[in-house]
């Protein structure tokens, strides 16, 4: 165990704390593997009642994944690393999704792309006053992943589609609305909380202390989105965008412009076959078609490049616009990988 990530066992709670507050708990490689093996150790140990999951620092839970590596080897041509982080990272992602106890995350601040496969995973997902989650994937060249597809997709109407071509951040009303979260419980009780839970192992501790949700500006706009989003490709949502006088629908083509015209037709497909399988295992299938692909067939070096390296936020895709991504494209990312498809047990 390294400094990033402290695990242990406090009284009854099997306890996973990230400590990278300066990287905004940024999870690196080591600390997926790390998480996995607290994972199979703690699923069968009698002493561990539950998870409790939670972070170090008040601006986020983890605003993501530790992307330099991936960056720094795909461009030297080597996009082993990549697709050997994302497939052990979705491994990881899929145990916590199936852990056979109760998993409760304290998600403050900024949880987005992969601390929403950390924190979004569990039975008792709280969020505060301080919530922002997001799945901002497109806009560096990706398709929302860690089991992702499967979230957007499980959200109300076509708020999945939505969230995952817009990467729109959801404040705490809109989080539990859109069901990345159960439970609101401000900061301050959260101290309490930790407390009992550890001392008790009662995951009906977090249902006693939890208050009405704010409001949530997603619900209210939700009629509207679900109008314009239910095309069945990228192609169609921008069309139905650009024919509409919504305020609704000019916010997100403002912010749909930021991001990768080849991710968000992939995201849209890959909610829409999460939607119909609703399985874990085959959503993170078909996220690793995509991710697996992501360098060297996708934009993802250059999401990188224009967001993290140089910021200069003027990413050059591979497509001038929405419409230029044809079906052929979409199908020749996310069709199966043969040998090399990801599997749980891989």
């Amino acid at each position: 165990m390294s400094d990033d990530i402290h695990i242990r066992i406090e009284g009854c709670a099997g306890r996973i704390t990230l400590n990278r507050p300066k990287a905004l708990n940024a999870v690196t490689y080591a600390m997926c593997l790390e998480i996995e093996k607290a994972l199979d150790a703690w699923a069968e140990d009698d002493r561990v009642k539950l998870l409790l999951i939670d972070a170090m620092g008040e601006r986020a839970f983890s605003a993501g994944g530790d992307i330099q590596e991936m960056y720094d080897t795909g461009m030297a041509g080597d996009f082993d690393y990549g697709r050997k982080f994302w497939a052990d990272e979705y491994r990881m992602n899929a145990k916590m999704f199936h852990f056979p106890k109760p998993v409760v995350t304290f998600l403050q601040g900024f949880t987005m792309g992969g601390g929403v496969g950390v924190g979004c995973h569990g039975s008792h997902r709280i969020v505060s006053e301080s919530s922002q989650i997001a799945m901002p994937e497109c806009g560096i060249g990706l398709v929302p992943d860690v089991g992702g597809t499967l979230l957007l997709a499980r959200a109300p109407g076509r708020l999945g589609e939505y969230l995952g071509v817009t990467a729109a951040r959801m404040g705490p009303g809109d989080a539990i609305h859109a069901e990345f979260a159960d439970y609101y419980v401000p900061e301050a009780g959260w101290d309490a909380l930790k407390v009992e839970l550890i001392e008790t192992g009662d995951w009906e501790a977090v249902d006693r202390v939890a208050q009405e949700a704010p409001e949530s500006p997603l619900k209210t706009a939700q009629p509207v989105l679900d109008r314009l989003f239910s095309g069945e490709t990228l192609r169609d949502v921008v069309s139905d965008l650009a024919n509409s006088d919504a305020e609704e629908a000019r916010e997100a083509m403002k912010l749909m412009a930021r991001n990768s015209p080849l991710a968000m037709a992939c995201a849209i497909e890959l909610v829409h076959r999460a939607r119909g399988a609703d399985d874990i295992a085959i959503s993170l299938r078909n996220e690793y078609r995509f991710t697996a692909r992501s360098m060297e067939h996708g934009d993802f070096l250059e999401g990188i490049r224009a967001a993290i390296i140089d910021k200069d936020r003027t990413p050059k895709w591979r497509h001038e616009g929405p419409l230029a991504v044809a079906a052929v494209d979409v199908a020749n990312m996310l069709r199966p990988l043969g040998v090399d498809e990801w599997r749980i047990g891989a």
